[in-house]
């Protein structure tokens, strides 16, 4: 039962995700946090950070993980849980594979044509906001703190936050050496 779910689930995300791996978080969030309950708030968040030092696209990262927790969770062996992550990692692809696939040819005997510009223009913003719904979905009490219960950890929190947002934007510093600086930042504080 619960490998169907997951078939169903990532294929659901795979086909209706614009915009890479950003734009499917809240996706991605919305069904396996919010939905099915197979990952905690903290542990999607883990997923994301793990996503972004590790190889491969975010949306496939995520959907290996969840596959892989979601079976574990369920009480069944190591080897199920492998069978498992590899079915999401291939379900949230098949789908966009076979459409792209599908469509290549006509876009690029349409690409000029004007309904063809005007899908992609009216995609732009919605993948935008679907980017910005992920950024708002990582702004949580898991990864800055709760001010309420611990002023010091979301002070912190906002404070690398910022940190990293003005150095890697205005500063030109490079994101790898950015992560290293807020890891030891971390290490040092916490």
């Amino acid at each position: 039962m619960i490998f169907l779910q997951l078939f169903y689930v990532f294929s659901k995300i795979g086909i209706f995700n614009f915009g890479g791996g950003y734009a499917m978080l809240s996706l991605i969030q919305n069904e396996v946090v919010e939905k099915h309950h197979w990952l905690t708030t903290t542990e999607f968040t883990d997923i994301v950070a793990i996503s972004q030092t590790t190889p491969g696209p975010i949306g496939i990262n995520a959907a290996t993980y969840t596959g892989y927790t979601a079976i574990i969770n369920a009480g069944y062996p190591t080897w199920a849980a492998i069978l498992g992550a590899v079915l999401a990692s291939l379900s949230i692809l098949w789908l966009p594979f076979i459409l792209m696939i599908s469509i290549s040819r006509f876009l690029l005997k349409h690409s000029s044509s004007k309904p063809v510009n005007d899908i992609f223009s009216a995609l732009r913003p919605a993948i935008v906001g679907l980017i910005a719904a992920a950024a708002i979905l990582l702004m949580s009490p898991e990864n800055f703190g709760n001010p309420s219960e611990n002023m010091f950890c979301f002070v912190v929190s906002v404070i690398i936050f910022l940190f990293s947002f003005v150095g890697t934007r205005l500063f030109k510093i490079h994101p790898i050496l950015m992560i290293i600086l807020c890891g030891l930042a971390g290490l040092l504080i916490y």
